[in-house]
């Protein structure tokens, strides 16, 4: 699919404040005064931005209030839901931890799970689609969840859970991807089934459905080299896992040292996050000639 730039900087960056949310408001951390000020100012700036940037994908970003009104059917609503809730029911454990006002830390706890339960409802966007394959898997939630976990950790100075967080993230990725390129073959979509030819022998498409570019062939048919591919694939392993583990294990603990893991973190989940949105291959595809079958 087409790799949309605001759909990939909203994903990114408000899993990353959220995580970070979440260690904050399950008290792993206990920031106070101005620096309570600046870590719970920098989870809610990463997830304000991101949850900002995903209405710049809409048709008519002012018809984003709407996404509010279908909860029981949908997730984009319960993402919506879940975001604000969060929010809202952090705000006053980081009023207090700002102004030392030492209010009881449970809406922390609340605010936590809702924050967790937020990125979880941004993955099960994407997981519950079953036109694509790769996404249709139960390693998109994992995925999601624990790049939210480890970048929140990294952020929140969490060293050794950061590093542990960092590796787990690695393996996540690879088996993402094995998982992952498999998965179209394994659910079966052939243009012979689509059509319901398939009885009578191998369908292959004679002329293109449209003789120039259109909605579909913009927005569900993306074409990655493998090359290019794993070249990124490699350099979001590195980035967003294994240099963040490196340096959260062996380097002393610091500002310095999180502030490098967490740009390496970044720079290695947009990477990451890309191929995610590179790689899903839809199933629409298969009438426009970009798949066997």
């Amino acid at each position: 699919m087409n790799p949309a730039p605001s759909v990939i900087i909203f994903s990114v960056l408000s899993g990353m404040g959220f995580g970070l949310l979440g260690w904050l408001g399950a008290g792993v951390v206990r920031p106070a005064g101005l620096a309570a000020f600046l870590w719970w100012g920098l989870g809610y700036g990463l997830a304000v931005a991101g949850l900002l940037a995903a209405t710049f994908h809409l048709g008519n970003p002012r018809n984003a209030i709407r996404a509010f009104s279908q909860w029981r059917t949908s997730w984009l609503s319960r993402e919506a839901w879940a975001s604000v809730a969060g929010l809202v029911v952090l705000s006053p454990v980081a009023l207090s931890d700002w102004l030392g006002l030492g209010w009881p830390r449970l809406p922390g706890l609340i605010g936590a799970a809702l924050a967790l339960f937020t990125v979880i409802t941004t993955a099960m966007i994407y997981t519950q689609i079953k036109a694509v394959p790769r996404w249709h898997h139960w390693i998109t939630p994992v995925t999601f969840l624990t790049f939210a976990l480890t970048g929140g950790a990294i952020l929140a100075g969490q060293h050794l859970v950061a590093a542990v967080l960092s590796v787990a993230l690695s393996f996540v990725l690879l088996a993402g991807w094995r998982i992952g390129d498999g998965q179209f073959a394994r659910a079966g979509a052939t243009l012979g089934k689509a059509t319901g030819l398939d009885r009578i022998g191998a369908v292959s498409v004679f002329e293109l459905p449209h003789t120039g570019g259109n909605y579909l062939t913009r927005e569900m048919i993306h074409v990655v080299g493998r090359k290019h591919a794993q070249k990124l694939r490699f350099l979001a392993l590195g980035l967003a896992g294994v240099l963040p583990a490196i340096l959260m294990a062996l380097l002393p603990q610091g500002w310095v040292v999180s502030a490098l893991a967490a740009t390496s973190h970044l720079a290695g989940a947009f990477a990451a996050r890309w191929l995610f949105f590179a790689e899903a291959e839809h199933v629409v595809g298969l009438y426009y000639g970009a798949h066997r079958g």
